[in-house]
């Protein structure tokens, strides 16, 4: 066994993804495609990092024992089941940004190349042929672009072709006429831009809306001598009917990239004077395959640290500002007090943050607080990944609220929860000094402040003289050492609770002999300890 993590490469990646991820992981090579030695060597690791040839499926994930994140070093998923590995805990990370220039500039040169007939007039010349006539292409220059999904890589294209002079038509449903207008393009209507381009490229990710999104109606809306490329996604356009407007000529010509089944060497509209095609070559410059590999990695080494990615797929919250950061392991803390506290099954758990870190995005608190909350009650290994699954299985309705409103803290943590029987629960918390002490600041209503150590033992009971000292007496004669104590009373009701920070966790049968002495209507344990 690895005394450090394991990341397997289930295929070729840059020594400079490699060099990214440092010296404290054990890198094993394996091969993708072998599905008896991946699932051999997938049994150690930590982490599995892919290209576009491993498929990460259901089956592949029943072998892997500790795997925490599964990284793509690429922008597309679809060889990676996420729904399985969200359901086994296991993050699941990409490289959403990495190849978008060279994905912009490869749509830019296919556009080039239809509008000067570069790629048959170049296989004519190689065969002896001079056809110069035959070749004749036009200028962009006052020609027409319609960009269909003008997002990172759509954009990169619109401003690239608006230098050569070109009109700049877009839809986007999720692009504002501001940032269309930055971009050097017009927001319009599908059927508009069909009308009017010349030339139309697809940018759209692969939904079960956009699949065949470029089909016989479609080019029934088009000019007859329009463009159409597509670097983006494989089935964007219907590969039968644009075969058959090849045929027909009712449009002039294709560039296509990528393919609705991959390989594909053999498609019927290959066979056309009037169509480029290339190996999804999209992400395929040096530059982009270092760019994606080096951010998988950084993401790895986020992922096996425990830290939440925002490269994430399965995992809601996006980047953590550096003040919400700390809050994490605060609030994974506390949701696993509330755990120790709790006597029945949850049905509701809410977590609010308060203070001044209620203005930024506070997401990854929630998934800190469930993650605590399963973390002592299911046997499987529980994430920041799978944690709201198992709230889902179990019909626990939760929600995540903010209130700039807080006192005596610049900032508080609280978990609400309610049980079957009825029961409401609360544990408050916050951080302290310039360490950022954690500290439980609210118990059930009661307020206290203590340090939150890995041994706490709590006692709810009828408030009356000498119950401090028998929660001394009964823990020294166990020799359990009283780190730190705070009571707090509820003088309305006669009820008070005590919070004990040991050092050690208690021999068995102490919590209840403890309980049993004083009349506790509360009696619980937490050991937070690292195992």
């Amino acid at each position: 066994m690895s005394t450090r993590p394991v990341v397997v490469l289930a295929e070729e990646l840059s020594p400079a993804t490699v060099e990214a991820l440092g010296p404290d992981f054990e890198i094993r090579q394996s091969d993708g495609t072998d599905k008896p030695r991946l699932f051999a060597d997938i049994a150690e690791a930590d982490a599995l990092m892919v290209r576009s040839a491993t498929k990460v499926d259901a089956e592949l994930l029943s072998h892997a024992r500790q795997l925490k994140v599964v990284a793509r070093a690429g922008v597309g998923l679809d060889n990676v089941d996420i729904p399985a590995a969200t359901s086994a805990g296991v993050m699941v990370v990409n490289a959403p940004t990495s190849n978008v220039l060279s994905a912009a500039e490869l749509t830019c040169g296919h556009i080039l190349g239809l509008a000067r007939n570069i790629s048959p007039a170049h296989q004519a010349l190689k065969a002896g042929e001079w056809k110069r006539s035959r070749y004749t292409g036009v200028e962009l220059s006052e020609k027409t672009l319609g960009v269909i999904g003008l997002g990172r890589i759509g954009g990169l294209v619109a401003e690239r072709m608006a230098a050569f002079g070109m009109e700049i038509l877009a839809y986007d449903p999720y692009v504002t006429s501001a940032r269309a207008h930055q971009l050097g393009a017009k927001l319009v209507s599908l059927d508009e831009l069909y009308a009017r381009a010349d030339v139309v490229t697809i940018h759209m990710p692969k939904t079960p809306e956009t699949v065949g999104m470029l089909n016989a109606d479609a080019f029934a809306k088009m000019k007859d001598s329009v463009f159409l490329i597509n670097v983006a996604r494989g089935g964007l356009i219907d590969e039968a009917d644009l075969e058959a407007a090849l045929a027909a000529g009712t449009i002039g010509g294709a560039a296509v990239d990528v393919f609705a089944t991959e390989p594909a060497t053999d498609l019927p509209f290959f066979s056309h004077e009037s169509v480029v095609v290339t190996p999804h070559l999209g992400a395929s410059t040096h530059e982009a395959q270092e760019k994606a590999g080096v951010s998988v990695a950084r993401s790895v080494r986020l992922a096996l640290d425990g830290e939440l990615v925002p490269d994430a797929v399965n995992v809601a919250g996006g980047a953590i500002d550096q003040l919400v950061r700390p809050g994490i392991p605060l609030m994974e803390r506390l949701g696993r007090v509330l755990t120790a506290l709790a006597t029945d099954a949850l049905t509701d758990i809410e977590t609010e943050a308060a203070g001044e870190i209620a203005e930024l995005n506070v997401s990854a608190l929630q998934l800190a607080a469930l993650k605590g909350v399963f973390t002592d009650v299911v046997n499987d290994p529980v994430s920041y990944v799978n944690a709201p699954v198992l709230a889902e299985q179990r019909g626990i309705s939760t929600r995540l609220t903010t209130t700039t409103e807080v006192e005596d803290y610049r900032n508080a943590l609280t978990i609400r929860a309610a049980t079957s029987s009825g029961e409401q629960l609360s544990v408050r918390g916050t951080l302290t000094g310039p360490k950022q002490i954690q500290k439980i600041v609210g118990i059930n209503g009661y307020d206290l402040e203590i340090t939150l150590t890995d041994h706490l033992v709590v006692f709810e009971y009828g408030d009356r003289p000498g119950v401090v000292g028998t929660l001394g007496r009964i823990l020294g004669e166990h020799q359990v050492n009283i780190a730190g104590m705070q009571v707090s009373q509820n003088t309305k009701e006669g009820r008070a609770l005590a919070v004990l920070a040991v050092d050690t966790a208690l021999p068995a049968g102490v919590l209840e002999a403890i309980a049993s002495e004083v009349n506790a209507a509360l009696a619980a344990e937490v050991d937070l300890e690292e195992s």
